[in-house]
């Protein structure tokens, strides 16, 4: 199985400069926890997380008007490709404690967002993890990651 038959696509998605209610609505609207954000050209320059914007908004102190998708924004982006299988991407996600993935072509332009939520609701059928595995991976992601005290800006 491939990522291609899990992802969603198309992904929401925004641009550096789009405020962060815009942002919170898109997550809304699309039922999503995550929303890559993109360049002028399409491609993935980050990618903003329902949690980024909680931190963003304590650690600043400003308003949500007056902070940016790009302010809030994780700008190192673990991606996987269409054409890869579904326990590549789910092993990406495990490796990097991440929930989500944005899938992307070669060139880096968007193509759609994989989730374990995806990957979870495939387990078990032809060509997808097994449920133990998908257990085992997400144990792996939920695990606390430890980070320097200052690493928000």
């Amino acid at each position: 199985m491939t990522v291609r038959e899990l992802m969603s696509s198309p992904a929401a998605t925004c641009a550096q400069d789009t405020t962060v209610p815009v942002v919170a609505r898109l997550m809304r609207d699309h039922d999503c926890g995550c929303i890559p954000v993109l360049d002028d050209n399409g491609y993935v320059v980050g990618i903003v997380t329902d949690r980024d914007i909680c931190v963003a908004l304590a650690v600043r102190g400003e308003g949500a008007v007056r902070l940016s998708a790009g302010e809030a924004m994780t700008a190192v982006v673990h991606t996987c490709r269409p054409g890869d299988g579904v326990a590549d991407a789910l092993q990406v996600m495990r490796r990097f404690h991440v929930r989500r993935v944005p899938v992307v072509d070669g060139e880096g332009r968007l193509h759609g967002i994989v989730s374990v939520d995806d990957v979870a609701r495939a387990a078990g059928t032809d060509g997808a993890p097994a449920p133990a595995e998908v257990a085992s991976a997400m144990a792996d992601i939920c695990r606390p990651r430890r980070h320097a005290p200052d690493a928000v800006a």
